[in-house]
């Protein structure tokens, strides 16, 4: 498929994305009770990072028009949002977005994510990153990826470096983040970069195997 600038561009797979040990998949409404538990145990962790929470955000009704918001970002090709899964028993983890898609002269979306409280730490957020990034440049035939992160979010900061992310700018009052306007740190991930780190680790695991 071509779009008008003549890009050539694969459309996504809006179904389960697997990484190593843990797998990506769009919410569905079976999933509530798990993410109201998680989000719940997690608030203090969660909101100095996030938007302010709207007063009914861990409701039922609540969760269905985040899944139907979800569902038709997917379907104009602007956002693909996952919640993330550990593989050996389906626990939720987290979750994980590719927002603010441009294609055209861009081929670009933006990074999210968020992990449970008592799962942060452990190099979840790491793999499902990996595997969203996979999805992003090889199969959604992406050129950039960009993702940002308050200056005193030192577990963010260093997973983006960790993935390989490159910074590039301090954007001043970026987002509304808790009720108010945060600075933040910009990073930026290239296809070329991606697919370098891919096949160093390729090489690497080769030279285990021999």
């Amino acid at each position: 498929m071509y779009n008008l600038f003549g890009f050539a561009r694969k459309k996504p797979s809006s179904g389960r994305i697997d990484g190593e040990g843990v797998y990506l998949r769009p919410a569905v409404m079976g999933d509530f009770e798990p993410w109201r538990r998680l989000r719940g145990a997690s608030r203090a962790f969660l909101t100095p990072w996030e938007p302010t929470w709207p007063p009914d955000d861990l409701t039922r009704p609540a969760f269905q028009r985040r899944i139907l918001r979800h569902d038709d970002e997917r379907a104009r090709d602007e956002a693909y949002s996952f919640l993330i899964f550990r593989a050996a028993d389906d626990a939720l983890l987290g979750g994980i977005t590719l927002g603010n898609l441009r294609r055209g002269v861009a081929q670009c979306g933006t990074l999210g994510y968020w992990m449970g409280e008592n799962h942060a730490g452990q190099g979840f957020m790491a793999k499902a990153a990996r595997a969203l990034l996979r999805h992003a440049f090889v199969d959604m035939r992406l050129h950039r990826v960009e993702a940002a992160c308050a200056p005193n979010n030192e577990r963010s900061r260093r997973l983006l470096e960790r993935l390989g992310f490159q910074r590039e700018g301090y954007a001043r009052a970026y987002l509304l983040i808790d009720g108010a306007w945060q600075d933040h740190l910009l990073f930026a991930m290239l296809e070329s970069d991606f697919l370098r780190e891919e096949s160093s680790s390729s090489d690497l695991a080769s030279q285990f195997r021999q």
